[in-house]
Formats: structure tokens, sequence, C-alpha cells
């Protein structure tokens, strides 16, 4: 089964885009958003804002199917149009996955994560993705610059081997304005 994310009427440019989850849990050459950005004549960019190891939060941890407080490294970006801030993006991998590789340097990777992640044996065969809307909290509302009362959309997404290893979590918070997201799924 083919499961395809599709946001519809953001305005960049007051143009229509779509975009489709696929793009981002394929190893390919490149940036995803950049390319589905410039498809609607934007510019499509993201900045790396933190690179950590942590402890995993609870969600973290039962995502990824490890002991809650191993240790994780988590990629934080903020993810632009035109230089506006769109989307807060933190994914996740288990400490033994990503220790020792680019996943764990503060710099961007040559190619993306999911295309390092797939030169390692992880390539996404079982995706899960959630969407939730609430109230971002203060400092979602500055990072994203969104007026009071506007609620973010959360995107979570898990992504797994075909014998069922987790090894990526992200949660993407984004700017809920003029936002749709709509799931299409095909038989194979």
């Amino acid at each position: 089964m083919i499961t395809q994310i599709t946001t519809e009427g953001v305005s960049m440019n007051d143009a229509k885009w779509t975009s489709s989850s696929t793009a981002y849990i394929a190893p390919t050459s490149g940036d995803p958003w950049a390319r589905e950005a410039a498809a609607t004549g934007s510019r499509g960019t993201q900045r790396l804002v933190e690179v950590a190891t942590v402890p995993a939060p609870t969600t973290v941890a039962a995502a990824l199917g490890i002991p809650e407080s191993s240790d994780v490294v988590v990629r934080r970006r903020l993810v632009l149009a035109d230089d506006a801030p769109v989307e807060l993006a933190d994914s996740y991998y288990p400490g033994a996955i990503a220790a020792g590789t680019d996943l764990a340097e503060p710099r961007k990777i040559p190619g993306g994560a999911v295309t390092l992640l797939g030169s390692l044996g992880y390539v996404a065969a079982d995706v899960d993705e959630e969407v939730s809307a609430r109230q971002p909290s203060p400092s979602e509302q500055r990072a994203l610059q969104l007026p009071d009362g506007e609620p973010v959309l959360i995107l979570t997404r898990r992504s797994a081997t075909t014998e069922g290893t987790p090894f990526e979590y992200s949660v993407m918070t984004m700017a809920a304005r003029e936002r749709r997201l709509r799931y299409q799924m095909k038989a194979p």
C-alpha cells in the first residue's frame, strides 16, 4: 500500500502546491523540500538549529522501540519558504545507529539523512504517520512567527525497515494557516 500525503492551498507566492511524503522517505539526491518549493516558484530551504545526543523522551523511545532515556541523536531544523518559517522539524535516531555517523555531526548531510541511512542499510519499508492539531507553545509561536490563536499541525512519522526495525522518528510542527493535509492510498 502506498501512502501519500498532500498539502494543498499553502500560499507560496500565491501559488497552490502539493507535497508527497514519499519524496521525504526514499533515498534520493538533493533536498525534496527545495524541489517541492521550486516547483511552485518558491525557494525552500532548511536551517539546522541543533544536533545533539539526548536521552530519549518517552514518546520517542516508544516510537523507536528502545528503552526510555536511551541515547538518541536529534537533528532540529527550521524549514523556510522564501525565507519565512513554515515548519519546525525534529528527527530522532537511535544512538546505536547514529553515533559516529554524519547524523551526529552539527552540519548538513551530503545527500540528506535519508540517503545516509539508506547507505547504512536503513531504508523505509514501514512508515507510520499521524496528524494532530493543537495550540503552539510560546517558543513554537515565536519560531514560526504565528499570530495569537493560530494553531499548529503536528505530523509525526516513524520509519522502520522491512524487518520492522524502527530507525527514525520525526516530529514536524507546521504553521496551520491555509494548510490542509490529505492522504491518498492506492493498492499495490
